[in-house]
């Protein structure tokens, strides 16, 4: 199979959907790759390292596109390269659809088969694609919010961990998945007083079990998350409902309460984001105020520290592109039930049902799109 790697360009993305080591597994199963040229670049692989892994170099987007039968990428299809696909070529990267009607309808007419890194399943229910990404915005999002808080950037002026006899900062985290509890632990780590909040008591219990008394831990309801959010330097909003636009758990009313100079992360702003008052924004001016709060909601955080963000997406979706390579598409997804869950669209039909009604949109099966 001929594999595409073109060159991200949303604003200040850096990863890319193959690093060199990956391309040379491809080339090992016999497969054929083309990876535009400076794809890498930006975490510092240059065109020789990729021809060195046996991959021919694109002059530009429009090649590798035009000459692919599988694309692979990191973030959502832009405007230009939605353009770009066309019926029976695949596409694997992260879509979030259900955020985003217009990305969803331009898919269906271009009639390619579209897969979605965060809506493949393993075994046991969890979603291995998206883990890794959540695990680098989890731990970047106390990174960030405590840089928000320091009084240069707007914020309140309190170090995160406070020093002896001044208090620690109190840090929210709304949603006890992979993501918050990466933010809980990393915000522990620097001494924060840190509150998890989840509707999960089994969730709730395996985080007490493994953090302890560091750790302090809610039953979510509209009370507790009214009351914590009020009295919270720092909000985390990790919440997840897989393939499907987040609920907004935390109302503008909370926000309003919460003291000039707070800070809001929302990780789950790829997904429509969590807090009311949340709406997109970039690398380039990834902050706001709104209500007196500081929101910092960039739709692809991981892609600020894109080379540790590129190597641990490829651990993950490297064994996917292979299959995809070495059985074909139809093969791949039929014989792993997984995978298939991944599909969001196929020759002009919405595949995923949570996506489908989220979008208020049409839906039809992937067992069905693909027989």
């Amino acid at each position: 199979m001929l594999v595409g790697v073109p060159k991200e360009v949303k604003t200040h993305e850096y990863r890319v959907g193959l690093v060199p080591g990956s391309v040379r597994e491809l080339v090992h199963h016999g497969h054929e790759v083309v990876v535009e040229t400076g794809a890498g670049a930006g975490i510092g692989f240059e065109d020789a390292d990729y021809v060195r892994a046996g991959a021919r170099i694109a002059a530009g987007a429009e090649e590798v596109f035009g000459a692919a039968e599988l694309i692979v990428k990191v973030k959502e299809p832009q405007p230009a390269e939605i353009a770009r696909l066309r019926p029976g070529q695949v596409l694997f990267t992260y879509l979030h659809l259900a955020a985003d009607k217009a990305q969803a309808e331009g898919l269906m007419k271009s009639g390619a088969t579209c897969i979605a890194y965060e809506t493949v399943t393993d075994a046991h229910g969890r979603l291995p694609l998206l883990a890794p990404m959540s695990e680098v915005a989890g731990r970047m999002s106390i990174q960030v919010g405590a840089h928000c808080l320091e009084k240069g950037h707007g914020g309140k002026g309190i170090l995160l961990g406070g020093v002896p006899g001044v208090r620690a900062a109190k840090v929210v985290v709304i949603g006890g998945g992979v993501a918050g509890t990466n933010a809980a632990r990393t915000a522990m780590g620097m001494e924060a007083y840190v509150t998890v909040i989840d509707k999960s008591l089994p969730r709730l219990y395996e985080l007490d079990m493994q953090f302890g008394s560091q750790m302090h831990t809610l039953y979510s309801t509209v009370e507790n998350i009214e009351s914590e959010v009020a009295e919270a330097d720092l909000v985390i909003g990790s919440v997840l409902l897989p393939g499907a636009a987040a609920p907004k758990v935390v109302t503008r009313e909370m926000v309003r309460r919460m003291k000039p100079g707070s800070v809001i992360v929302d990780i789950a702003i790829d997904q429509g984001g969590c807090v009311e008052t949340s709406r997109p924004t970039t690398h380039a001016d990834p902050t706001y105020v709104e209500e007196g709060v500081i929101h910092y909601c960039v739709t692809n955080m991981p892609g600020a520290v894109a080379r540790t963000s590129t190597f641990a997406l490829n651990n993950a979706t490297l064994p996917f592109v292979l299959a995809l390579a070495d059985k074909g598409w139809r093969r791949a997804l039929d014989e792993d039930p997984h995978l298939r869950n991944g599909l969001n669209v196929h020759a002009g039909a919405l595949t995923n049902e949570t996506v489908a009604r989220d979008l208020a949109l049409p839906h039809t099966p992937a067992e069905k799109a693909i027989a």
